[in-house]
């Protein structure tokens, strides 16, 4: 990073490509500090990440914005912090300027502006994330508890949160939304009743029940049974959150089929799901489709899972997809991955199986049922003819 003191820099005009300039205060008592801003001085959530454990929010109110930063230490801000967006072409980026100092040591920071969503580059790794062994439960305001079911998130490419809320009724929340290439909620337990932008009045999520939230579709919950879990899955990992005071849901437009970067919003409810069960792409099972892969053009998929049928224990497979993750919604099963077998999974555990390795299900309970979410949509998979062995013939399948 370039720095240079505002005596020696040239003088620049930049205040055409200004955008939104943010004063930078550290907060380690993060949400105490996002509060007294709120609750006492009447200022108003812009925007916040990450989703899941918020580090970071900008809030706005009588002409100031302000950028409360939970990690940033505040020695390096004791003469304080102003940050400058700027777009692209301004002539800061293009001579390597990226802070100045003023007078009285105050640092001005410049970043672009930029409305490109960033997607780490994918680590794929084997992930076990066991409810009773593996959770590190954080613990939120209102008694809310949340638990990162993937650590390491591939790479920061995706996140899984199961997260619980053991108090009923009204929730408060405000209408929001977020900047995703992709993102759903599954009802692991309980129910939710929530409101999108052009979809109609307020509707129930029940257990089994699951929702696809479109890139940037505002929507707010309004409240939730006792004892709620889900499942929010998202890509990427860390993005931004974006509240809208200015909207009250339901609106007055009703555009169901309305396309959000290429998606459209769908909820899938179990109860009303009357398709047939089709044979999933491992023997000894049968699934349903959520329509999540039709509505994202086949960006991603989500299928519920279960027994049907023989196991072919001794069959190994491998699979070719950007991701799949596979949540233990009920029942038991055991792996063997890589010839290497793998402890007996139960209800609430989770896994993550990279492509190109070896893996088969060589047992199952009778009352197994998973939820397998996979990008993308469709997913070729392929099938070793031989025991345990990675040198026979593949025999191939695409799964839809």
């Amino acid at each position: 990073m370039e720095s240079a003191n505002s005596s020696q820099s040239e003088s620049v005009t930049v205040k055409e490509r200004i955008q939104q300039p943010q004063i930078v205060l550290p907060c380690s008592l993060y949400n105490e500090t996002l509060a007294f801003f709120k609750d006492q001085l009447g200022f108003r959530v812009e925007s916040f990440f990450p989703a899941d454990d918020p580090a970071v929010a900008v809030i706005s109110g009588y002409g100031l914005h302000i950028r409360l930063e939970r990690d940033t230490n505040a020695s390096n801000l004791l003469l304080g912090t102003i940050r400058l967006p700027l777009l692209k072409e301004s002539e800061f980026f293009a001579k390597g300027i990226t802070e100045l100092i003023a007078p009285n040591g105050t640092k001005i920071q410049f970043v672009e502006v930029t409305s490109k969503l960033e997607i780490p580059s994918i680590n794929q790794s084997f992930i076990i994330n066991r409810l009773d062994i593996d959770s590190q439960w954080v613990i939120g305001r209102g008694g809310i508890r949340t638990r990162d079911v993937i650590p390491g998130r591939q790479g920061g490419r995706f996140i899984v949160s199961h997260i619980q809320i053991p108090n009923g009724g009204p929730v408060k929340d405000f209408v929001h939304s977020h900047d995703v290439r992709f993102q759903m909620v599954y009802v692991y337990k309980g129910s939710m009743r929530l409101v999108y932008e052009n979809q109609g009045d307020p509707f129930v999520l029940r257990a089994g029940d699951c929702v696809l939230q479109p890139p940037m579709i505002r929507h707010q919950l309004l409240e939730c049974s006792s004892g709620l879990e889900v499942l929010a899955i998202a890509c990427p990992a860390v993005h931004n959150t974006y509240v809208d005071s200015y909207i009250k849901l339901p609106n007055a437009d009703q555009v169901s089929d309305r396309d959000y970067k290429g998606q459209s919003f769908i909820k899938y409810i179990a109860t009303e799901d009357e398709t047939k069960w089709q044979p999933w792409r491992l023997s000894g099972f049968e699934h349903r489709d959520t329509g999540i892969s039709a509505a994202t053009q086949d960006l991603a998929g989500v299928r519920i899972i279960r027994s049907k049928g023989d196991l072919k224990p001794q069959q190994l497979c491998d699979h070719l997809a950007e991701f799949v993750f596979i949540f233990v919604l009920t029942g038991e099963l055991s792996l063997v991955v890589n010839s290497q077998p793998i402890e007996k999974l139960t209800t609430g555990d989770a896994f993550v199986i990279p492509q190109k390795l070896h893996y088969s299900i060589i047992e199952r309970s009778k009352d197994i049922q998973l939820l397998e979410l996979s990008l993308p949509g469709s997913i070729t998979t392929r099938y070793r003819n031989r025991e345990f062995s990675s040198t026979a013939a593949d025999k191939i399948l695409t799964h839809h």
